[in-house]
């Protein structure tokens, strides 16, 4: 019983996948170190809430 060699077209899958991977968790840190700055500055105020009269 041998192992079949993996096709080439599941190669390039596999390699196109890990860039989408790669660039997606990038982009969730650039999202959450842009936060983190903007939270933790010292001039950093909630937005002021209307009231509805």
């Amino acid at each position: 019983m041998s192992l079949r060699a993996e096709h080439e077209l599941h190669q390039r899958r596999r390699g196109r996948n890990v860039g989408v991977g790669l660039m997606l968790a990038s982009f969730v840190v650039l999202i959450l170190a842009l936060t983190v700055v903007k939270v933790t500055r010292d001039n950093f105020q909630l937005p002021e809430i209307e009231e509805a009269q």
